[in-house]
């Protein structure tokens, strides 16, 4: 039987979305206006999160409007990884999207066509994200600050002052090591499973060097160094979630009973706690401040920006650009 027969052909459908992508994709490519394979797979990532959110509240692409993409947005907000930017980039292409995928009288009736366009007038903030004038350098951790908090973190490392912590407490400054230690955002930690852990092929056995990081809808799946202090608190934490016999895949898990994932507003409350606790004044930048300090070490240290990017995930070259204003500062930075 052919179920396709009775389907409602007025549906909303992934393969609409797919189809108006993939024929985006395929004339810039002609065109040579995409010629990185990264930014095509996250312009990619982008797309997918978006047309898995509008088939859900079953919106067709032809019927996608202005308070549709507001509303998919909204429900991305206060994501840690969405950012004004992202929105940017995110209009932008589904402005060029639904320009190319029909043309003619047919793509002037439909709804879809101006929504991008609509909800840029409707929000200045977005509309000039990517703006110079408006776009002050980022906040990240001076040299001395960034210091402290490793040695606040690593204190509860065996043979520490203060180690013998809660195990709440080492799963708390372990999470925070790694934005700090390998620049990942909040969500991707929290996104992060045990088989994510790198542990064979390391200079020192036993001990963590690299993550696995899933793709999302804003980066590609990536492979990440870790700082050797933040892989060796990273190693305590595996020990001590294995003796306390925490069950589950998920690398930090909400509670020692279920092993389920960590909460994003607990998350970031912990994190917020562990920062302030070592000493440092102020939460200005949030924890995106530890993310943009391990970017601006690595391209102190003489990594190359393309390097870094890859890293971070980063494909659009606006925001390695942010990162190489701040190194040309006269400012130290770890």
């Amino acid at each position: 039987m052919n179920l396709e027969l009775f389907a409602d052909p007025h549906a909303a459908s992934p393969a609409e979305f797919q189809a108006a992508f993939d024929t985006w994709l395929a004339q810039s490519g002609r065109a040579g206006r995409l010629q990185r394979k990264s930014s095509a797979e996250v312009y990619a990532h982008m797309w997918s999160a978006l047309a898995a959110w509008a088939v859900g509240k079953g919106i067709r692409l032809d019927d996608l409007g202005a308070a549709d993409l507001q509303a998919y947005l909204d429900s991305r907000g206060g994501a840690d990884d969405l950012s004004v930017r992202y929105a940017w980039r995110l209009l932008r292409l589904v402005d060029r999207v639904l320009s190319r995928s029909v043309s003619g009288a047919k793509s002037a009736a439909r709804p879809s066509r101006d929504a991008a366009t609509e909800l840029m007038a409707a929000r200045p903030d977005i509309r000039y994200a990517n703006s110079p004038e408006t776009d002050p350098l980022l906040e990240f951790l001076p040299a001395s600050e960034a210091k402290r908090l490793v040695t606040y973190l690593s204190a509860v490392r065996p043979g520490k002052a203060t180690a013998g912590q809660p195990w709440q407490e080492v799963r708390n400054r372990a999470s925070v090591g790694l934005m700090l230690g390998a620049g990942l955002t909040p969500g991707e930690v929290r996104a992060l499973a045990l088989p994510d852990v790198v542990i064979d092929g390391g200079r020192l056995k036993h001990v963590p060097w690299k993550l696995r990081v899933s793709g999302n809808g804003n980066a590609p799946a990536r492979e990440t160094p870790l700082a050797p202090w933040a892989g060796q608190l990273l190693r305590h934490w595996l020990v001590v979630r294995a003796e306390q016999g925490i069950p589950g895949v998920m690398l930090f898990p909400s509670t020692k009973s279920s092993g389920k994932p960590w909460g994003k507003v607990a998350q970031y409350n912990s994190a917020k706690e562990v920062v302030q606790a070592s000493g440092i004044e102020g939460v200005e930048g949030g924890s995106f401040r530890l993310r943009h300090t391990f970017a601006l070490r690595q391209l102190r240290r003489g990594t190359a920006p393309e390097e870094v990017a890859r890293w971070l995930g980063v494909s659009d070259p606006a925001v390695m650009a942010r990162y190489m204003r701040v190194i040309m500062a006269p400012v130290d930075v770890v």
